[in-house]
């Protein structure tokens, strides 16, 4: 059974950064791509970047582009989200989730092609 956790999240006023990392267990880690979604109340889940199973391809979302870096260290199963300049907008929970191909070569926006999912970290962002 694969088991995603979240850490990192916080209460964090604007401009401030954050580093969210995502723990993974329960099948080949390297082998699948990995994503960071947001919630934020009211909202529909948001695609915010994601990784492919080398780390050779990454791909934001327009609203986080140049603020987000995503990486990922295949040796430790782990995922990382880096976020700086934080904005209000920002407040979300923040999900990891892995894909649920094997060797995708592109990153999926589509919360729907990823078949595991963390249960959330929050982010809190005062203006």
């Amino acid at each position: 059974q694969v088991q995603l956790v979240e850490s990192g999240g916080g209460l964090v006023q604007a401009g401030g950064s954050l580093r969210l990392s995502c723990a993974a267990s329960g099948r080949t880690f390297g082998d699948y791509a990995m994503a960071w979604f947001r919630q934020a109340p009211g909202k529909e889940r948001e695609f915010v970047a994601g990784i492919n199973w080398s780390g050779s391809n990454t791909y934001y979302g327009d609203s986080v582009k140049g603020r987000f870096t995503i990486s990922r260290d295949n040796a430790n199963n782990m995922v990382y989200l880096q976020i700086y300049s934080l904005k209000p907008e920002d407040t979300a929970v923040y999900f990891c989730a892995q894909d649920l191909r094997m060797y995708g070569l592109t990153v999926v926006i589509d919360p729907y092609e990823y078949d595991y999912w963390g249960q959330g970290t929050q982010v809190t962002v005062s203006s």
